[in-house]
């Protein structure tokens, strides 16, 4: 139950960067809310099973500067999660760069933080 609820957590925080952030766009047929539901649940399962892996690669660079490097990780999962869920099932997202994917993963964060504050873990 608990995966569930993160995805859907994902999904509405997605929805929310893709509202709000200019530079995120919808892509693939007129299911804005599949497209959205199958990012989010990639985007669940990257940061699952990428994102452990990669802040342990970059821990060096991470303690040098003083955990400002976790965001370009967080950057680096949403291009990821964006990819797969293009490449494997049509539908996603399209980021159009850096910057975009940066508000994006701020948004996204700030929007998860809220809703897990409110739902509890």
């Amino acid at each position: 139950m608990g995966f569930i609820m993160r995805w859907l957590i994902t999904a509405v925080a997605a929805g929310v960067a893709v509202w709000l952030v200019p530079g995120i766009d919808i892509a693939g047929g007129s299911e804005a809310w599949l497209a959205i539901a199958l990012f989010g649940l990639v985007l669940s399962l990257t940061n699952a099973i990428i994102k452990p892996i990669l802040e342990f690669l970059s821990m060096p660079i991470t303690c040098l500067t003083l955990g400002l490097f976790y965001i370009v990780i967080n950057v680096v999962v949403i291009y990821i999660a964006a990819s797969i869920t293009m490449s494997v099932f049509g539908v996603g997202i399209i980021i159009s760069g850096f910057f975009s994917a940066l508000f994006a993963s701020i948004v996204i964060s700030i929007v998860s933080a809220i809703a897990n504050f409110f739902i509890g873990e």
